[in-house]
């Protein structure tokens, strides 16, 4: 067998969501798996609907992802006297032929096939034939390029999700692969890109099924052999619509400005179709030594943003701490916090990881460790139930005791824990009141570890300004 070639094709027209961008995972993962190639091509014929804005899109979400490619970004409006070279070769050998149809003229063939009950097709009027006469080619008409598609019998292949499919000949129409003003179209150049590619497995959705019997008797009529397809099921909404921007899909590098981790998004999409025995979370690396055809599904996958979210909370709780701080930073800067001046991120991780599950919220949550609360000003209202008169009658002697207590978490929990019996307090109602005025919050993660973190100059300031309002 040939070294394996896979690759990814989409078109710049648009959103690229989750459902959208799995397409690209499979394929990179079967290249990788097989030490074959992987390559990007960039389908923007479509002048019109194709931004450089979405292909930018693509180009920053697989770099995010890590789906690094082997070749390209290919653009295909790069790719026209290629495209055109091969329509002269076809209309050369018989295997094309120019078409001087009007729109009109298609457009009452059409209506009189439907008044027939027929389903509506091209019949074929200009196709050349032993012992038909053509008419002559009306002047001023510029003509479109046909496919000369196999009269009778089938087209068949064996999908590696979907199994044996067969498309009789009769069902496609003559399928036009130039346009009247030259531009070749969608499906005649995703055939030469794949020859000239020599692309080996096709793994793509499964909404491409209709143009892959066309596809393949264009291969043939090039002399080409036919790559393996893999046909994907479509991503379902939690709903069971199709996912899309209208049915509240969100941009890919939406996650990732989210606080997810890569690595997360891929476990999940991985899982979104594919299944390696009971495993729910795995490393890129264990996913591509697992992955294979074979065990994808043939059902659709349905998209649950809160097993998404769980999966990131999974891979947080693996990174190692300083990892996890390193990719903390940027979201604590963010937030427009001073990361200078407040404890090392990996440090704020460690206490956050066992309790939030991305990494815009451990940001959000860990504000008081890099700049003043300003709740904190409110506390008598605020916390108008934590600050009873005994509790704030004990904070003095708690604040002499942290001014020489050594500054552990230990040493902090048995200080609150000895102030409140001497005073006849739970230590809970300490803990609460000093949680209160220091972060302004009413849930920190165990606040003897949040004061030690925060350090002792910073923890006395705020215990002396939260008593003076």
């Amino acid at each position: 067998m040939h070294a394996v070639r896979t690759r990814f094709a989409p078109s710049p027209t648009g959103f690229l969501h989750l459902g959208n961008i799995r397409s690209a995972l499979y394929p990179w993962a079967y290249a990788r798996k097989h030490h074959g190639a992987f390559i990007l091509r960039i389908e923007d014929t479509d002048a019109e609907r194709s931004t450089q804005e979405a292909v930018q899109a693509i180009l920053d979400s697989m770099a995010w992802l890590g789906f690094d490619y082997d070749e390209g970004p290919i653009y295909q409006t790069q790719r026209m006297d290629r495209y055109r070279e091969v329509v002269a070769a076809m209309l050369a050998a018989g295997t094309a032929y120019h078409c001087y149809a009007t729109t009109e003229e298609l457009d009452q063939l059409r209506a009189a096939q439907l008044a027939r009950g027929e389903k509506p097709r091209y019949d074929r009027r200009w196709r050349p034939e032993p012992g038909k006469t053509l008419p002559t080619p009306p002047a001023g008409i510029p003509p479109v390029v046909r496919f000369r598609n196999p009269l009778g019998g089938a087209v068949a292949w064996q999908d590696a999700v979907k199994g044996r499919i067969e498309i009789g000949n009769d069902e496609l129409d003559d399928l036009i692969i130039a346009r009247s003003d030259g531009v070749p179209t969608y499906n005649f150049c995703v055939v030469v890109d794949d020859l000239d590619m020599r692309i080996t497995h096709v793994i793509r959705g499964d909404d491409h099924v209709n143009n892959t019997p066309r596809q393949i008797n264009m291969i043939l009529a090039l002399g080409g052999a036919e790559p393996v397809y893999a046909h994907l099921p479509t991503v379902l909404t939690p709903e069971g619509d199709k996912l899309s921007k209208r049915h509240g899909a969100r941009g890919v590098l939406q996650y990732r400005d989210d606080g997810y981790l890569p690595e997360a998004v891929v476990n999940y999409l991985a899982r979104l179709g594919w299944a390696h025995g009971d495993a729910e979370v795995f490393s890129c690396d264990e996913f591509i030594d697992w992955f294979d055809l074979a065990h994808l599904s043939s059902a659709p996958g349905r998209f649950d943003p809160d097993k998404l979210k769980w999966v990131n909370h999974e891979h947080i709780k693996r990174l190692p701490a300083d990892e996890l701080g390193r990719r903390l930073g940027p979201f604590l800067e963010h937030a427009g916090l001073d990361v200078a001046g407040g404890p090392a991120p990996a440090s704020v991780a460690e206490l956050f990881r066992d309790r939030i599950a991305t990494l815009a919220e451990m940001a959000d949550a860990a504000h008081y460790f890099y700049a003043d609360p300003t709740h904190a000003i409110n506390v008598p209202t605020k916390f108008a139930e934590v600050m009873t008169d005994p509790v704030r009658s004990a904070l003095p002697e708690l604040l002499a005791a942290f001014e020489s207590v050594e500054w552990s978490r230990e040493a902090i929990g048995a200080t609150i824990k000895s102030v409140a019996a001497k005073c006849g307090l739970k230590t809970s109602q300490l803990m609460m009141a000093a949680r209160a005025l220091v972060t302004g919050e009413p849930q920190t993660p165990p606040i003897d570890a949040v004061l030690a973190l925060l350090g002792r100059q910073h923890t006395i300031d705020r215990l002396h300004r939260g008593l003076a309002g």
